[in-house]
């Protein structure tokens, strides 16, 4: 019979508590770590449910040991191959990691902190975090890293490197906005266009593109990481406000004819822009829609956050940037977003190549 589900996050905290933790006293007394539950993984968000269980799922957590016990990390592995109990409440302690040898191995991941951020986000959050460390990273890292759960804070750094990257610094976070509604500004009047020339196709896939955007600005609006896309409306639903623009979301995506989608999107607009009036982040700017010049299509003309948000922003180097944003703002594509060196290359290149004035 299935184990009864239980929430992967308190499984992992049951787990250390009762089984790792006393290993680690017994075999390592005075050994300096933390340890929580973090990276990749429905349940680190808090979105797994009972079919989460259906593979790769069991009691894990990491180790987070200081660089100089690095070299026990492989050490403390073995010991804890030999020692853990093979099931604990009702789930495998070891799993298939897809090794040719097929071996199952328990997941209680030994590593430094350093190495460990390093491998998720492309640099040591550990210490200070640069704007090029905040524009190359997708936000689904960012949310891997500040979510899940802490045990044990032994090394004194984990809490403090997820607080540093709790969220981005406020001129970040204005670019990161500006550049969000700036993708909305560039297909808000091509839904129209496209039904206009009979291709009903092509108006309802960009009102999908722009109910995206528009999720993905909601989140960004309410101090939220963005998921990628398998979570992204559960991310999304989960909003204090989620409810006053969702219906109009969804109403865009159902309807079978522009007239509707229109009606539908230019009321979720109006939401959004209400939001970002009441955040008073910028001078106000009118959330009513409008005509798209002499073209018969209703639209927000977004790109005037866009300008709003970028004229709050104060820090010099912040001020320099082209309104391309952040790494995942203009990079869609997951094996590129799940290689961190190629993040760092990528978004440097862009950076130091699109520097200009904002003015």
């Amino acid at each position: 019979m299935a184990a009864p589900f239980i929430a992967g996050v308190q499984l992992a905290g049951e787990f250390y508590a009762e089984v790792v933790r006393p290993l680690l006293a017994e075999e390592y007394p005075g050994l300096r770590y933390s340890s929580g539950l973090l990276g990749p993984g429905s349940e680190v968000l808090g979105f797994d449910t009972q079919r989460s269980t259906d593979h790769d799922w069991g009691p894990r957590l990491q180790l987070f040991l200081a660089r100089d016990a690095d070299p026990i990390a492989d050490e403390i592995s073995a010991m804890l191959a030999g020692r853990l109990p093979e099931t604990f409440r009702g789930y495998r302690t070891a799993f298939d990691t897809g090794d040719r040898d097929g071996a199952l191995r328990h997941r209680v991941r030994a590593v430094s902190l350093g190495t460990w951020l390093e491998r998720r986000l492309g640099f040591d959050a550990s210490g200070q975090v640069g704007l090029l460390d905040w524009l190359t990273v997708p936000t689904q890292r960012l949310a891997e890293v500040t979510s899940g759960a802490v045990f044990h804070d032994g090394l004194g750094a984990l809490n403090r490197t997820r607080a540093r990257l709790a969220w981005y610094p406020h001129d970040v976070w204005l670019y990161v906005l500006a550049c969000q509604w700036q993708r909305i500004a560039q297909e808000e009047a091509f839904p129209g266009r496209c039904s206009e020339a009979g291709d009903e196709l092509g108006s309802a896939v960009v009102t999908a593109r722009l109910v995206r955007d528009l999720m993905r600005l909601c989140l960004l609006t309410h101090r939220r990481y963005p998921p990628y896309s398998k979570w992204l409306g559960t991310a999304f639903a989960r909003l204090p406000d989620a409810a006053v623009i969702a219906s109009s979301l969804a109403g865009a995506i159902s309807a079978t004819g522009y007239p509707d989608r229109e009606k539908h999107l230019c009321r979720a607009y109006e939401a959004a822009a209400a939001l970002h009036n009441r955040l008073g982040l910028t001078r106000p700017v009118d959330p009513a829609t409008r005509p798209f010049y002499d073209r018969p299509y209703q639209v927000l003309d977004a790109g005037r956050f866009s300008a709003a948000l970028l004229e709050a922003i104060t820090d010099p180097h912040v001020r320099r940037l082209s309104a391309v944003g952040a790494i995942d703002q203009f990079i869609d594509s997951t094996d590129a977003l799940g290689n961190a060196p190629l993040l760092r290359a990528i978004g440097g290149t862009v950076i130091a190549r699109g520097v200009q004035p904002i003015d």
